[in-house]
This record gives structure tokens, C-alpha cells and sequence, in this order.
């Protein structure tokens, strides 16, 4: 195993010393070995990143240090002292503090209530409400979030629960904080809020251990790297000796270029959709661009410059202020149609969406692999008839996707964010579409799962499908798409080709908004 030489800095209350030693642990769940022999060392004062692909044993790891969890072996050494862990009780007196992707905030208790739980303040028994509304929001104004406390968090965005898990975390003082990628539902004012967040703890001489897929947040926030690979301690080094090619290989054994399926070439079909004018908002700017069959078409930008909108109003989803859009299907003559027609009527056109939060917005995560996937082939029928599943269908399309569940009637909720992709994008393969507008189409998806969406997709097109993808990640957008639309401020100043295209240039065009190849 390789170690962090990297010294990090001295604190005020001392020299850096190891806040938690986990040597030779080992954590089976029946047959299945979820961590094999796994030893690490996370120091005060660091930014510690847990990297792998989904099933790496990531998050089993992290687990047996928040008490979810207890090892089949080996030892968890936390400031010096031999522990047993036996619940997250015992964990939290420990100086442990997790912050869990899933969110456990209960939507009907107030910011403070949820602050609070667990330990409330009394006064002579009863419940102290003044003094847990202080504390509360001495706690949220101590790391920055704009919260009042006594706000019921059901009335909260997604982003802004996640911030409360972290003031749950940061509010117990701990030695020890997991954070289980905490960026997966924040805008980007709410990330740098948690980034510098991040660096207080740390210069507090604080042991943060950051699980992420994301590379830029890996090289931006942390010290030292830990991959891990089926269950199994690939390496541990210092950040600073690593590029990100050598990371994604470390994580997936093949190099970044990979990720990527090649583009085959071909000229693009005809159109799929020309909007020759669309307005999402009253007195807003105009996009025109052109989509065709064969070609995936990214549009890239700053946070909020308006690609979101242009999306979500050529699928219905939100009400466009005006709308010219011609949409032609293969062999067919272009038509006229309105997306202000709304969502039902867009996927009769044969266009589907794939929303950025699959969560919320397009799965139903009760419900098995199954009936998610059939719910495309109810398309179009009426509601006076019953409603069939062919199961024959939905075992193709979960084949063709290599849909890694225990079978389908496996809830998706209890799959991994890469198979729940694949199940929304197996839905609209159901339905029989031949256009999609996918927004983030690989967000919080392990870098292995990445590649195999990508080459999904670009079956998909080469099937004579054509996809708009919005994503915000420059390299996705170069690695996948055969053109780039870049937006800024609502209007489309950029048509560049993919090949042809490099991060400098993309920023340059998102942030100058001087038009380049406007189509």
C-alpha cells in the first residue's frame, strides 16, 4: 500500500497526528465480500477522498466507521484507541460525524428541530424551544448557511436539505467528519458554501473523509487519495502526485480516452428538431439551433445560463413563451408542433427526457425495475384499459443495457445511481423513441458506469436516434457529443465542433459570449 507523504499543516492545538488507523479489515455481507483486508491511515488536518466505482466498497467502508455497520475482521483504531463500534451512538461519542448522500431529515421538524434531534436542550425537563432555536442558529450562521430554524424542512429544496445534514454533522463537534457525496443535490452557490466549509474544518485540525466520483472536487479540495477496487485497496496517495488520466485508471483499469466510445464517422441524418425559434421566458433572449438523427448535441455553459430551460421547454416540462419547432422522425416530412401542448403530447412526437434529478422527477423508487421500464410501453393508451407487461421486452432492453440488478423485480431505489440511469433511459427505449433530452446524463454515476451510459447513448444515435444532452462537466461534453451548443445568459453563442473543441476554448465562448459557428 502506498502512504501520504505529504505533510499536511500543524494546528494550533498541535502536531498532526493519526486520527483513525483501519488495518486489515475485512466485511462480507452472506457470500459476498464487500471489503477484503482493507487498511488506510486519515490524519488531523487533511481532506481524505474515497474513490472507486460503485461496488468498490466505498461506502461499506465508511459504514464500519459511522457504527452502521460492524467488521468481519480486522481493527478501527480512532485517536489512538482500539474501538468497537457497535452502533452510530457509539460512533458519534467517538468523534465521529456522518454525512450520508441519502437524506435523513424528517420533512415535518423545523431546520432546528432536525439540528437538534437526539439532544434537545431542557429546562427542567421539558423541551427548551428558545434556546434550541438559538443554538440552531448560532450553528447555521457559524458555517454560512442562509437558514432560519424555525423553517419546517419539508418546505425545503433538495439542495438545501443536504445543507442541513451537514450542520447536522458539523453542529456535534466532531474529530472525525464522512461526507458521502454531498455535492450531488447542491447549485453552485450551495457547493461553495460547503467548499469552504470544507477548509475551516480542515485548518480546525479536523479528519474529513470526502467519498466522491468527481474528480475536479478530488484534485480542488483533498490531500490524499484512497481507490479502492472490489472491495480491495488499490492505492493511497498524495493528491499532488496524481493527474487525473492516471485516478480514472487507478479506479477502472483503463485510461480516460476509454471512458469514451469512438464517433463512427458517418454524416448525421435528417432533422430531428429545428427550432428555428424558441423563447423560454417573456422578454428573454431566443435560442435557434438544429438537432439531427446520428448526432449527439451537447449544450454547455456557466451554472444557470438558461440550458436547463431550453431543454425542459422543448419537452414540455415548462411553458415556453413562444416556440417555432419543426420535428421530423425518420422518413418522415417535417411537422410543426408545440411543446406548450405539454409533456403528453411532446412524447407522442417520440421525444423523451431524462431529468437531471431521477430521484424526484423520473423514477418511482417504491416500484421494481420492471414497472418503471413498462411504464414507456404504456404510451399513448387509454385509461379504460388494462394495462399490460411484457416482460419479455423489458429482459431485452435490461440485457442490451447490461442492467446489473438481482432481477427485475428489484426495487430501484435499491440500485446504484449508474443502473437507475439506465433504467430511465431503458424506459424511453420502451417507449420507442428517437429523441432524447437528457440533462446531466452522468451525474453522481461511478466512472465506470460513466462509460457504459456513454456507449449507450451513442448506440443510440447510430440506431438513427438523436440526443440533446445538457451537461456541465467540459470534458463530458468534448468526450461524448459530436457538436457543442454553449449557452450564455439564454442565448446559444457557440456551435462548435467536438473534435475541433478544448476546455480553454468552451470557458472562453461561455464566458465572453463573442458567437462563434452559430448554426
Amino acid at each position: 500500500m502506498s502512504t501520504n507523504t505529504a505533510q499536511p499543516p500543524r494546528t494550533g492545538d498541535g502536531a498532526v497526528r493519526d486520527l483513525i488507523v483501519v488495518r486489515g479489515v475485512s466485511k462480507a455481507f452472506g457470500s459476498t465480500a464487500a471489503l477484503r483486508d482493507v487498511s488506510l491511515v486519515g490524519r488531523s488536518a487533511s481532506i481524505h477522498a474515497i474513490t472507486g466505482e460503485n461496488g468498490a466498497g466505498k461506502s461499506t467502508l465508511m459504514k464500519l466507521l459511522a457504527g452502521v455497520h460492524r467488521p468481519d475482521a480486522g481493527e478501527l483504531v480512532v485517536d489512538g484507541q482500539s474501538l468497537r463500534l457497535n452502533s452510530p451512538t457509539a460512533a458519534r461519542h467517538a468523534g465521529i460525524s456522518t454525512v450520508f448522500q441519502e437524506l435523513t431529515v424528517l420533512p415535518n421538524l423545523t431546520v432546528g428541530e432536525n439540528l437538534m434531534l437526539g439532544r434537545e436542550p431542557t429546562y427542567f425537563g421539558m423541551l427548551d424551544r428558545s434556546r434550541m432555536l438559538r443554538e440552531a442558529r448560532d450553528v447555521l450562521r457559524r458555517i454560512g448557511i442562509d437558514l432560519e430554524p424555525d423553517r419546517l424542512c419539508g418546505s425545503l429544496t433538495v439542495g438545501e436539505q443536504q445543507l442541513v445534514e451537514v450542520a447536522k454533522g458539523v453542529s456535534t463537534d466532531a474529530k472525525v467528519f464522512i461526507f458521502d457525496e454531498p455535492t450531488a443535490a447542491l447549485n453552485r452557490a450551495e457547493v461553495d458554501k460547503l467548499e469552504a466549509l470544507l477548509t475551516d474544518l480542515k485548518a480546525q485540525g479536523k479528519l474529513v473523509f470526502y467519498i466522491s466520483h468527481r474528480l475536479d472536487e478530488i484534485f480542488r479540495l483533498c490531500d490524499t487519495v484512497t481507490v479502492l477496487k472490489d472491495g480491495q485497496l488499490v492505492v493511497t496517495e498524495p493528491t499532488a502526485a496524481l493527474t487525473s488520466e492516471r485516478l480514472i485508471t487507478l479506479m477502472v483499469g483503463r485510461p480516460l480516452q476509454a471512458l469514451f466510445p469512438p464517433h463512427d464517422g458517418s454524416d448525421s441524418g435528417a432533422l430531428a428538431l429545428d427550432v428555428r425559434s424558441l423563447k423560454p421566458r417573456a422578454g428573454g433572449p431566443v435560442a435557434r439551433f438544429a438537432l439531427r438523427h446520428g448526432e449527439i448535441v451537447g449544450l454547455g455553459g456557466l451554472e444557470g445560463q438558461g440550458q436547463r430551460e431550453i431543454v425542459r421547454s422543448l419537452a414540455g416540462v415548462m411553458l415556453p413563451a413562444h416556440s417555432d419547432v419543426w420535428r421530423s422522425r425518420a422518413g418522415e416530412q417535417p411537422v410543426r408542433f408545440d411543446p406548450r401542448d405539454g409533456v403528453v403530447r411532446v412524447v407522442e412526437k417520440g421525444i423523451g427526457l431524462i431529468p437531471e434529478d431521477r430521484k424526484l422527477e423520473g423514477l418511482y423508487l417504491e416500484l421494481p425495475i420492471i414497472d418503471n421500464v413498462w411504464l414507456g410501453g404504456l404510451r399513448g393508451m387509454g385509461l379504460m384499459r388494462k394495462a399490460p407487461r411484457d416482460r419479455s421486452v423489458v429482459t431485452r432492453i435490461a440485457e442490451r443495457m447490461q442492467l446489473r440488478a438481482r432481477d427485475l423485480a428489484q426495487e430501484v431505489g435499491a440500485l446504484s445511481g449508474g443502473n437507475q440511469q439506465k433504467v430511465m433511459l431503458g424506459r424511453w427505449l420502451a417507449a420507442g423513441v428517437d429523441t432524447l433530452l437528457v440533462e446531466q446524463p452522468t451525474r453522481g454515476v461511478d466512472v465506470g458506469a460513466k462509460a457504459e451510459i456513454y456507449a449507450l447513448l451513442r448506440e443510440f444515435v447510430q440506431q438513427g436516434g438523436a440526443v440533446l444532452a445538457v451537461s456541465s462537466d467540459l470534458l463530458e461534453l468534448i468526450g461524448l457529443c459530436d457538436r457543442i451548443l454553449m449557452v450564455r445568459a439564454g442565448e446559444i453563442v457557440g456551435d462548435v465542433q467536438a473534435e475541433a473543441a478544448t476546455e480553454e476554448s468552451l470557458l472562453a465562448l461561455a464566458l465572453s459570449g463573442a458567437c462563434e459557428a452559430v448554426a
